[in-house]
């Protein structure tokens, strides 16, 4: 698995090579923990990743329950291993490899195991995200539960391990939340020799079938995979996962000028979506062209690497995989983006004096001036070597940084909402319970009267687009969507289905999508009492579903979006209130101006 790579972390750990069997016992759950955290990756993206182990409390230390998160919306991995366990929980301990982030205020993890009757709780890492950060284990605490987190009382050989594991598990969000970028990596195939292809320009196949399969894993992982405009011309890539469903990542063209072919599989969006980024103003008829196939183009004054991946963090992207060319790469290692390198080298020679190499110009004239990775790992794949390693290390988060409840303690007059603007998009946002992605879900009546349970709102609402449908197919797709795993996997069926059957759709969705929208939001801000007390305590702010690209629920990049999923939720507010009459939708065309 991915998490196996060690981590030099800044801190320099205190080993105590006398430690006892009981914390061997705790990093061992602990790094079980990790590993099935990570047993969702590729199938669902973006995430944290949460896994729990609940075992006894005897000296053998009986496992008798499992669980991890597979998505943002389905149930959390604390609960699920509180069910495995059942009667077992009382006066048992849970091992997690990260603090349980309930960011939708109901505090589902932290209650399950109270319920349960769980008497010590051992974590990994705490969150992250410093609206998360701490409370959980606060909460836990106050009711009087043992909270230990791994390492910060004694440090041993095997609680570093189990630490890297966590640490590795969740390289992303820690990325994000420390750095504000996304966590960004490096792939190449290479020769023995350093050659990227032979002098004619020609690439297939470097690397050999073993080496391709990993790389499919590796795009399966990700948000987003970037390509430089040469990669197009010569290449002419699918950069698909091809594991046979679950995650497609976003695929991403960087292009200054848009000199690139009519023809090109990253055209066809039937599959997997694409995203072309471009200087401003470049090839006005070409940006015409793309965006009639179904091909997002955003421009941007000065394109480089930086301000790109700025614009991914924005769309609240977790990784990026970069499978472009020397050029390309140069200017990414020098914005000082990239965090990992994947280097597959085969045991080939190809020559050629101005046969490319996987890395441009970077400036460096002397031996000492070159980069080095750390924590560096080899693999033997078929023939192939893969070197993997670190130009930047992953985040530490210690010491301990002091969470909102703490630091308005210290100074009262500190708000950490004292705008009159809330933002919210992805689930984990302080206000992520907004997003109709948040996992709550809802009853209501379908066309026959009858009762039915969504597992979300993104369910209900891509389920309708078919709804009434004339077509006698529509019913399967309804289905498919009702069964989703997760609102990500909802929206993926739903949005794929109308891309590719049109005909499926109702003949008047897109005169009642908001009403839909509306019906199934003020269901569950109706029967969640936590949640209708979080936004009727947003009265007087402007709600904003912050989607950079999204022009009609979010608000877009600048502000230009209808925030309609915003405008929703400010007529819901009103509507609570019993005030209908302040809810004025034009005040979200003028938000960037509050």
């Amino acid at each position: 698995m991915g998490f196996t790579t060690p981590i030099k972390c800044k801190a320099t750990p205190i080993i105590n090579r006398n430690y006892d069997h009981h914390h061997s016992l705790d990093a061992s759950y602990v790094k079980r923990a990790a590993y099935l955290s990570d047993k969702s990756a590729c199938f669902t993206s973006p995430h944290p990743n949460f896994g729990c182990v609940i075992a006894t409390t005897s000296t053998a230390g009986k496992v008798v329950g499992e669980g991890y998160l597979y998505a943002q919306g389905t149930k959390p991995a604390e609960v699920q291993a509180v069910e495995a366990a059942g009667e077992y929980c009382r006066g048992a301990t849970a091992y997690v490899n990260m603090e349980p982030g309930d960011c939708h205020g109901d505090y589902t993890a932290v209650s399950a195991f109270i319920k349960a009757g769980i008497t010590r709780v051992v974590i990994g890492i705490r969150h992250p995200l410093q609206h998360l950060r701490g409370k959980a284990i606060q909460a836990l605490r106050s009711e009087g539960l043992q909270v230990d987190v791994l390492g910060e009382d004694i440090r041993s050989i095997s609680i570093e391990d189990a630490l890297k594991s966590c640490l590795v598990v969740n390289a992303p969000l820690l990325y994000r939340s420390a750095c504000r970028v996304p966590f960004s990596v490096l792939k190449y195939a290479m020769t023995l020799d350093g050659k990227i292809a032979a002098t004619s320009g020609h690439a297939s196949w470097i690397s050999s079938k073993q080496s391709r399969s990993r790389v499919f894993e590796l795009r399966g992982r990700s948000d987003a995979v970037i390509v430089g405009g040469n990669t197009v011309r010569k290449d002419n890539p699918r950069l698909t996962p091809r594991h046979g469903g679950g995650h497609l990542p976003m695929r991403i063209v960087m292009s200054q000028t848009l000199d690139l072919p009519e023809v090109a599989n990253l055209w066809d969006v039937r599959e997997a979506s694409t995203i072309v980024v471009t200087q401003r103003g470049a090839r006005r008829s070409f940006q015409k062209f793309l965006a009639s196939k179904g091909v997002e183009v955003v421009e941007f004054d000065i394109l480089n690497p930086k301000d790109v991946v700025d614009y991914l963090y924005d769309r609240g992207y977790l990784s990026i995989l970069w499978e472009c060319g020397g050029t390309l790469s140069a200017s990414a290692i020098s914005s000082g983006v990239i965090h990992k390198v994947h280097a597959f080298v085969a045991p080939k020679i190809i020559g050629g004096k101005n046969a490319p190499s996987p890395v441009g110009e970077l400036g460096m004239v002397e031996m000492t001036q070159a980069l080095e990775l750390n924590d560096v790992s080899y693999e033997q794949i078929g023939p192939d070597v893969l070197i993997s390693g670190y130009l930047q290390p992953i985040p530490d988060l210690t010491p301990v940084i002091p969470s909102v409840d703490e630091t308005s303690a210290i100074d009262p007059s500190i708000s950490p909402y004292d705008s009159l603007i809330i933002f919210f998009y992805k689930t984990w946002d302080p206000y992520g319970s907004f997003s109709n992605f948040s996992p709550h879900p809802i009853r209501l009546t379908d066309e026959n009267g009858d009762y039915v349970t969504w597992s979300s709102v993104e369910h209900y609402y891509q389920a309708h687009k078919f709804v009434g449908s004339s077509n006698p197919n529509a019913r399967s797709y309804i289905e498919a969507i009702y069964s989703a795993k997760s609102p990500e996997e909802a929206a993926r069926l739903g949005r794929r289905t109308q891309r590719e059957h049109p005909d499926m759709v109702r003949a008047d969705w897109e005169h009642v999508k908001t009403e839909v929208m509306y019906k199934a939001l003020k269901c569950k801000f109706s029967i969640y009492p936590h949640l209708n007390s979080m936004l009727l305590s947003t009265s007087g702010c402007i709600l904003v579903e912050a989607s950079p690209h999204d022009l009609f629920w979010g608000g877009g990049r600048d502000g230009e979006g209808l925030n309609y999923l915003g405008r929703l939720l400010m007529k819901l507010r009103s509507e609570f209130l019993g005030d209908d009459d302040t809810y004025k939708p034009e005040i979200s065309a003028g938000y960037s101006q509050v």
